[in-house]
């Protein structure tokens, strides 16, 4: 019934709001009225120029809006976590409102506060889409992850903001590139991402948001990561009994909540996880699951780089 209201309440704002229609139409928070025609996942949107009260629906998007200086004044959290990037610093999270979670966005508290841009994926939230359509312009993106770089351009030009999240993208890769030049041996260093998620343990491979940014580096992965042979090259399950599988030059480790986190304490503190040789070489790292798994962003991909240059010896 909550969604019903939202979506008839938004229905009959729109209803008024096209009596016009032309490029030059009034769109709510904007200063010039000046739209802007995006083609996205779900099709052709007309964005305002300068968008003012932005909701994201996923995680990426609040880095994506954070990056490029746009506070979002609505967010979806990210169920297990129950939070947001906090690597952007808790002042710049302050004044945003929770919106539900990224698998059931709240459509009365998006309608409440009077968006004129809304950012989501057709991956998490593709029933929705009608719904937040009636109560603002809605841009998708198709996926998650694997195509971030696609999803941050695109949600750049969304906000008005293309040249800049061009120019981050750039800088981000420039980076990549250069620290791994630096190692000089990059591609024969293997580096192992491991998170742990409630009742399971995943590896992630070359297609996952943290993969991918590793291999912008140069740096190697172990065979059991690079998922040869699986149509799914984003991540796989490892179980605790054959936790030596995620052996590797370097460890790096997430928890996905709290939950998570306990069992994550349990595996690391028996003998089968000791016995990995970069355990023992003092190279297992807990790393923060926001920024390597949930951010999927440039600044989130930027943590990445910092905890790389952090804990892979140089040569």
């Amino acid at each position: 019934m909550r969604r019903l209201a939202a979506v008839l309440t938004a229905a009959v704002a729109l209803g008024v709001g096209l009596t016009a229609c032309g490029e030059s139409d009034p769109v709510a928070g904007t200063a010039t009225g000046q739209t802007r025609e995006i083609t996205h996942a779900m099709g052709t949107t007309k964005v305002p120029a300068e968008p003012k009260r932005v909701v994201v629906l996923d995680t990426d998007k609040i880095d994506t809006a954070l990056s490029l200086g746009v506070t979002p004044v609505g967010a979806a959290t990210a169920g297990e976590a129950r939070s947001w990037p906090t690597y952007f610093g808790e002042e710049k999270l302050a004044g945003i409102k929770e919106v539900g979670v990224l698998t059931e966005p709240d459509l009365e508290a998006i309608n409440a506060l009077k968006p004129d841009l809304i950012l989501g994926s057709k991956f998490r939230q593709e029933k929705f889409y009608d719904e937040l359509a009636a109560i603002a312009p809605t841009v998708f993106t198709e996926k998650v992850g694997i195509t971030w770089k696609e999803n941050f351009l695109l949600d750049g030009q969304a906000l008005g903001k293309e040249q800049q999240a061009k120019d981050l993208l750039a800088a981000y890769e420039k980076r990549a590139k250069d620290f791994g030049a630096k190692l000089g041996d990059a591609a024969d260093r293997t580096v192992s991402i491991v998170r742990f998620i409630p009742g399971a343990i995943r590896v992630y491979g070359p297609d996952s948001f943290s993969g991918i940014v590793v291999g912008d580096t140069g740096l190697g992965r172990p065979e059991r990561q690079q998922l040869a042979g699986k149509e799914d090259k984003r991540f796989d399950l490892v179980s605790a009994e054959r936790v030596n599988e995620v052996d590797a030059d370097v460890i790096f480790v997430t928890a996905y909540g709290e939950k998570a986190a306990a069992e994550q304490a349990t595996v690391t503190g028996g003998t089968l996880w000791k016995g990995l040789s970069a355990v023992k070489a003092g190279r297992a790292n807990v790393v923060s699951d926001e920024t390597w798994m949930t951010g999927i962003g440039v600044g989130a991909a930027n943590k990445i780089i910092d905890d790389l240059e952090k804990y892979v010896p140089a040569a």
